[in-house]
């Protein structure tokens, strides 16, 4: 028991810094030039602004909030955010010393929105993508992030409940399965098709309950897995929220 706990402590000292307990709302933006010159992006002086209201006046930067921020490249840029406003417009500076302003456009309620941003003599118009190309979630290194931040989170939590319940440590084995199955889930399907994180949670728990009754037949109740699934996935989110929190910080 003690290696398996120690294991999880140095596991939890090298997760990634990027790691997030689930997939947040992202705005893809790739650039196509309508000028003769093609002025690489200023990333610094460039922002997301944010409206709540089609004609955007009630409006602010997106700002760097934890893992929400604005990142650009040569050519594209990445918008992150916890949830994002209805509307927003883009504001653009280059490295000619020009800045453009883009019209106010909708965001939709999906978890990968991307939109080509032309690029005109002094304006920016942005379109949403018709056919946006599904991304698999798992390619990207947060998902392989998040699964390790939820599974030593969630080992670490059942182990304690397991000590206090006087309960068979095989238990934990279980626990793991159930987690690497609804984390892919989550982030293989959930995610494309169901833009509510609280839908995400309700069927992780779900899922997680049943999982770990049938591995542990003889060792835990339908009742207590319940109760060790909801205290576990509370756990992981609360704790997993804040640390992601913290380590973007840095």
């Amino acid at each position: 028991m003690k290696k398996i706990l120690l294991s999880l402590v140095g596991l939890f000292v090298f997760l990634p810094i990027g790691a997030e307990v689930s997939p947040l709302p992202e705005l893809q933006f790739s650039f196509i030039y309508n000028t003769d010159k093609k002025p690489l992006i200023s990333p610094l002086q460039t922002e997301l602004v944010t409206c709540k209201d089609r004609l955007c006046l009630d409006s602010a930067p997106l700002g760097v909030y934890g893992s929400q921020k604005m990142m650009c490249g040569p050519g594209a840029c990445t918008a992150v955010a916890y949830e994002f406003t209805p509307f927003a417009k883009l504001t653009v500076a280059f490295e000619d010393g020009t800045t453009r302003h883009s019209n106010v456009f909708a965001i939709p309620d999906t978890l990968i929105t991307p939109f080509n941003v032309y690029v005109n003599e002094d304006s920016l118009a942005i379109e949403a993508v018709d056919t946006p190309v599904q991304e698999p979630l798992w390619q990207r290194p947060q998902s392989w992030g998040a699964l390790l931040l939820i599974l030593v989170l969630e080992l670490l939590c059942a182990a304690g409940w397991i000590l206090y319940n006087k309960k068979r440590f095989t238990i934990l084995y279980g626990v793991a399965i159930a987690n690497v199955l609804t984390a892919a889930l989550t982030w293989g399907i959930l995610v494309h098709y169901v833009a509510q994180s609280a839908v995400w949670w309700i069927a992780c728990v779900v899922l997680e309950t049943v999982l770990i009754r049938l591995i542990n037949r003889r060792d835990i109740t339908l009742k207590d897995s319940a109760t060790l699934c909801i205290m576990t996935n509370v756990t992981s989110y609360t704790l997993g929220m804040i640390l992601s929190f913290m380590w973007a910080q840095l």
